[in-house]
């Protein structure tokens, strides 16, 4: 399966934007967490609506993505220039010692298990010390549950791409081989513009079921991790 064919179309194709990313919430509160004027590094844009947040906020942006497409009208957009590059998390084109966070939501299920842990040794390089690593995956994801097959070829492959699966264990222990102070939560996040009043009780019912740490459908794990 070529990860980066599935990425290039959803971040660029106006079709897919809603489909691939329909993720405001969650955007949000990853924004949230990161202070006024701090040096961030997003890894995998997106729609890029967390870089526009977090210009809002002031801070000094930059963002990593296989797709030059992507890059190419991200630096348009928020005139990032050269803070936005083109490549991949486990060879980042960035110095060492020079983020305060560093940003991965839902990209960790995409990549193999050795691309996993050189990535997480470059996310550790480019952060100062005391710096943070933060993001988001799936949690407890079934992966065959969405598996589909091309009708052009036959090949099987998860809709979205995903070949790991997280539990909290397995998500604490991956960060704690590379990273001190760990944090792993359960969520869930609920765009509650989008619904009606139905749909906004059994969000919040999904939400104060992730926090009293319940298994349910469409969680995600958030997760911090300093580095020492």
């Amino acid at each position: 399966m070529n990860q980066d064919k599935i990425w290039d179309a959803f971040q660029n194709d106006d079709q897919l934007l809603d489909i691939g990313f329909p993720a405001r919430r969650r955007f949000e509160f990853l924004a949230n967490h990161i202070p006024v004027g701090s040096r961030v590094l997003n890894i995998g844009v997106g729609n890029g609506y967390l870089e526009n947040l977090l210009v809002q906020k002031e801070a000094k942006v930059s963002c990593l993505d296989p797709s030059s497409t992507t890059i190419e009208r991200i630096r348009e957009r928020l005139d990032l220039g050269q803070n936005a590059q083109v490549g991949y998390s486990q060879s980042m084109p960035f110095a060492n010692d020079i983020f305060d966070y560093v940003n991965m939501s839902e990209i960790l299920e995409h990549l193999e298990s050795t691309v996993i842990n050189e990535t997480l040794v470059e996310v550790r390089r480019v952060l100062c010390a005391g710096g943070q690593f933060i993001g988001t995956v799936p949690a407890d994801e079934i992966l065959n549950l969405s598996i589909v097959v091309c009708p052009c070829c036959g090949e099987h492959f998860h809709r979205w791409g995903h070949i790991q699966s997280f539990s909290q264990e397995r998500l604490s222990h991956l960060l704690n081989l590379h990273f001190d102070k760990i944090q792993v939560r359960r969520m869930h996040f609920v765009d509650t513009q989008q619904l009606n009043w139905k749909g906004k009780v059994t969000g919040v019912m999904k939400v104060a079921q992730a926090v009293i740490g319940m298994k349910g459908s469409s969680q995600n794990f958030y997760f911090e991790a300093v580095r020492g």
